[in-house]
C-alpha cells in the first residue's frame, strides 16, 4: 500500500462492484464475447471493440482486423440473453433491443505500427523479441496486491465481489425470483495504521420488480 495509507492513524476505504446486469458491466461482456468470437474464427485477430447501451439500445463500434467473419448482432443478443434480459418486465429484451452495429477495419496508420514495429523495420530487434513485449493504447487500472485476504486483494472489494456473486446466486437459482439482472454492492471498510479494523458500512442495491 502507499506509505501514506500506512501511516494513517485512521480512515475509511470504499470499493463498490456491480453485478453481471449492470449497464457498465454489460457492455464490458458484449465487448468481451466479440472479441472472443473473433479469436475463435482467427488467432491473429485484432479488435478494438467499445459497446455503448441504453434503454432499448446497444452500440457497437471499434475497429477490427481479422481474417474470420462474426455475426455481430447474434453475439450481442446471446449475451444480454445470458445476463438475464429477456423480456420487458426488466426493462431491456435480448430479442427486441435495437443493435446498431459501426465496426470497421483498423486505420492503415495503426495497423502499419502493429503489423511490424519500427524496431523490427530497422533491425533493432526481431518479431520473436518484439512479441515478448507487451503493449496497449487503452486502459485504466488502480488496486494493489496485499494480505488481507486469501485473493490477496484489498478486504473492501473482496467482500463488495461477495456481495454481488451472492446476489447474482440468489436471482438465479430462483431463491429471490424477483430480483432483476441488475444491482450493485458498496462495503467501507475501517482501517487504522493501514490494517482494516472493521466492517463500517454495507450497502446492497438491486433492480427488483
Amino acid at each position: 500500500m502507499p506509505t501514506s495509507f500506512m501511516q494513517s492513524p485512521q480512515l475509511f476505504f470504499t470499493s463498490e462492484s456491480v453485478t453481471e446486469g449492470h449497464p457498465d458491466k454489460l457492455c464490458d461482456q458484449v465487448s468481451d464475447a466479440i472479441l472472443d468470437a473473433f479469436l475463435t474464427q482467427d488467432a491473429r485477430s485484432r479488435v478494438a471493440c467499445e459497446t455503448s447501451a441504453t434503454t432499448g439500445l446497444v452500440l457497437v463500434m471499434g475497429e477490427v482486423t481479422t481474417e474470420g467473419y462474426v455475426e455481430i448482432q447474434e453475439v450481442v443478443r446471446r449475451t444480454i440473453r445470458e445476463i438475464g434480459y429477456t423480456g420487458t418486465g426488466v426493462g431491456f429484451d435480448a430479442d427486441t433491443c435495437g443493435v446498431i452495429v459501426a465496426l470497421h477495419g483498423q486505420s492503415a496508420d495503426i495497423a502499419m505500427g502493429v503489423d511490424q514495429a519500427l524496431e523490427a523495420k530497422q533491425g533493432a530487434m526481431t518479431e520473436a523479441e518484439i512479441e515478448a513485449v507487451g503493449a496497449g493504447d487503452q486502459g485504466m487500472m488502480f488496486g494493489f496486491a496485499c494480505n488481507e485476504t486469501p485473493e490477496l486483494m484489498p478486504l473492501t472489494i473482496s467482500l463488495a465481489h461477495k456481495l454481488t456473486r451472492e446476489l447474482a446466486h440468489a436471482r438465479k437459482s430462483g431463491a429471490l425470483g424477483y430480483l432483476g439482472p441488475d444491482g450493485k454492492s458498496q462495503v467501507t471498510v475501517e482501517y487504522a495504521h493501514g490494517k482494516p479494523v472493521r466492517v463500517d458500512t454495507l450497502l446492497v442495491s438491486t433492480q427488483h420488480a
